[in-house]
C-alpha cells in the first residue's frame, strides 16, 4: 500500500493528481468564504454576529484551519516541484491540453500567479487573521484596512490575479481527475468563467463597497 502510494504520487501525473484534488478543496473554501464575507453588506452587527458565530464552533474551526493548512502544503510544495521539473527538462505543463482548450493568460501564468496569490494569502493572513482583536471587533479591522484606498486598490488587483488563477486551475482539475470528454468539458469550461468571475468580482467588489461607505 505503501508502495503504492509512493509510486502514484511520487510521478508527475500523481503529483498532478494532488494539485487537482487540493485546488479543488482550495475553490470550496473560496465559495464558503465569500458567502460568509456577504455578511459585510449587512453592516456590522451582521458580520460581528456571523464571526462570532463561526468562532463559537470551536475545535471544528481548529481542524477546517488546519486541513486548509495542510492543503495549502501539498498544493504549494507539488506546484513548486512541477514547476522545477518543468524549468528543468521542460515536461508537459501542469494540466494545459490543447484538445482541452489551448493556452490561456490562465494556464501560461500559472505559477506566477500562484506565487502572487500566496504572498497575499500571507498578507491577508497578517491584516485580519492575525490582527488583534481585543479592542476592535473583526469587522472594525476589515472597515479600517479598507478605509485606504490603496489598500483597496491592492485587494483588488488581487482578486484579478486569483480570478486568473481560478479560470484555468477549475477546469483543468476535472480534466486531470478524468473529466476530459467532450460532451462535459465545454460545461466545465464554461463553469469555470462563471466560477472566477463570481469569485473576482464577489470577492473584488466588497472592499470598494466598504471604502464607499466609510
Amino acid at each position: 500500500m505503501n508502495n503504492w502510494f509512493v509510486r502514484t504520487f511520487g510521478s508527475s501525473v500523481g503529483k498532478k493528481l494532488m494539485m487537482a484534488l487540493t485546488g479543488l478543496g482550495f475553490c470550496g473554501f473560496l465559495t464558503v468564504h465569500l458567502i460568509g464575507n456577504l455578511f459585510l453588506y449587512g453592516g456590522k452587527d451582521a458580520f460581528n454576529s456571523y464571526a462570532e458565530h463561526l468562532h463559537s464552533l470551536g475545535p471544528l474551526v481548529n481542524v477546517a484551519e488546519f486541513g486548509l493548512l495542510t492543503l495549502a502544503v501539498i498544493h504549494i510544495s507539488t506546484g513548486l516541484i512541477l514547476f522545477l521539473q518543468n524549468y528543468q527538462s521542460r515536461p508537459v505543463r501542469y494540466a494545459v491540453n490543447k484538445s482541452g482548450g489551448g493556452r490561456t493568460i490562465g494556464s501560461m501564468t500559472m505559477s506566477y500567479t500562484g506565487i502572487l496569490m500566496l504572498l497575499f494569502i500571507l498578507f491577508h493572513l497578517v491584516g485580519f487573521h492575525f490582527a488583534d482583536k481585543s479592542t476592535r471587533t473583526i469587522f472594525d479591522i476589515v472597515q479600517q484596512a479598507f478605509s485606504s484606498p490603496a489598500y483597496v486598490t491592492l485587494y483588488v488587483l488581487a482578486m484579478v490575479v486569483v480570478a486568473v488563477h481560478v479560470s484555468h486551475g477549475f477546469w483543468s482539475a476535472f480534466q486531470t481527475i478524468g473529466a476530459n470528454h467532450p460532451k462535459y468539458m465545454p460545461s466545465i469550461m464554461l463553469l469555470s468563467v462563471i466560477f472566477s468571475i463570481a469569485v473576482g468580482v464577489g470577492f473584488g467588489f466588497i472592499p470598494m463597497y466598504i471604502l464607499m461607505i466609510s
